[in-house]
């Protein structure tokens, strides 16, 4: 009797379940796509770039993939607020979050540029090629495509790094299962509820990505080999 009447605590609340995790996509979203825009040119960076360059960004990278999501998710909620600077809680989980992956991200994208090896720079200089433009038109789509397996591993543990920014006060799907597992004082059925949502999430998403990896796939390059 218990089980029944926290599932039909948890149907009642359907509608606040399903803006959390309206939430959580959106958070998954944003993160991936501040990682994305920025963990490009940070591997290029890294791998044209000159020496400075290449130890800033190296620093950078290291910097966030060695903090915890956690403590980096305080770190710029309650940092600004000692400079009279107030945030809202979504946008400190999309800044902290997303630059902690654009740090994979960047590592992700620099392993496939360096898989591509020097031969497709050197075709496209040789054709008359400035390097940018050879960067723009024949390194990137190639990378881009070499990237999805990596890239998807990486959308999962957006998606699962997302459950943590309830901490600092955003309303996302695990911020609504602790509201609902508190109110029906039964935690372990509410978690199993809201564990099945992530795992669709997960689920939707990699098999997405892994249907888009086949139509992308170039003959010739083998998009599964292992990226650093």
């Amino acid at each position: 009797m218990e089980i029944l009447e926290t599932l039909a605590a948890i149907g009642k609340s359907i509608i606040p379940v399903l803006r959390g995790t309206e939430i959580t996509v959106a958070l998954t979203f944003s993160l991936l796509a501040i990682g994305l825009t920025m963990g490009l040119p940070l591997a290029l960076g890294q791998v044209y770039g000159n020496k400075i360059i290449s130890t800033i960004i190296v620093v950078y990278e290291r910097t966030f993939r060695s903090i915890p999501a956690l403590v980096l998710l305080f770190l710029f909620y309650f940092g600004p607020a000692t400079f009279g600077i107030y945030i809202s809680p979504f946008l400190a989980a999309i800044l902290a979050l997303g630059f902690r992956s654009s740090a994979y991200q960047s590592q992700i994208f620099r392993g496939a540029i360096q898989s591509i090896g020097q031969g497709q720079m050197m075709a496209a200089r040789s054709l008359g090629m400035s390097k940018l433009k050879a960067i723009i038109y024949i390194i990137l789509p190639l990378v881009l495509r070499r990237s999805i397996p990596s890239w998807s591993n990486e959308y999962s543990s957006v998606l699962k790094d997302t459950a943590l920014a309830f901490a600092i006060g955003v309303i996302d799907l695990n911020r609504w299962g602790w509201r609902i597992a508190i109110r029906t004082q039964d935690p372990i059925i509410v978690f199993l509820v809201i564990g099945v949502i992530y795992f669709f999430l997960t689920f939707a998403g990699t098999r997405f990505l892994r249907w888009l990896e086949k139509e992308l796939k170039i003959p010739g390059f083998q998009s599964r080999d292992t990226i650093g």
